[in-house]
């Protein structure tokens, strides 16, 4: 039996990131109330943005910041902290 992919929810301005993740093997989703409770991350711009106008919704998956990052850096980081 195959190995599931991991599904990070990922924001949509960040295109090459999500790209480069469905390159290397993950289920990217977008940021919907309903693909956030399904997800095991997110991948955010920045950590201070109120994407969407979502400050109420809350997660207890990792919240990553791709700001100043590379897809690289931010699959390294998704890697440490998905389990």
């Amino acid at each position: 039996m195959g190995r599931r992919k991991k599904r990070v929810a990922v924001e949509d301005g960040l295109r090459p990131f999500r790209e480069f993740l469905e390159r290397e093997g993950y289920e990217v989703i977008g940021l919907s109330r309903e693909d956030l409770n399904r997800a095991q991350a997110v991948v955010l711009s920045g950590t201070d943005d109120n994407v969407m106008n979502m400050e109420d919704i809350t997660t207890r998956v990792p919240v990553i910041s791709a700001e100043g990052r590379t897809p690289e850096e931010v699959k390294d980081e998704l890697e440490a902290r998905i389990h």
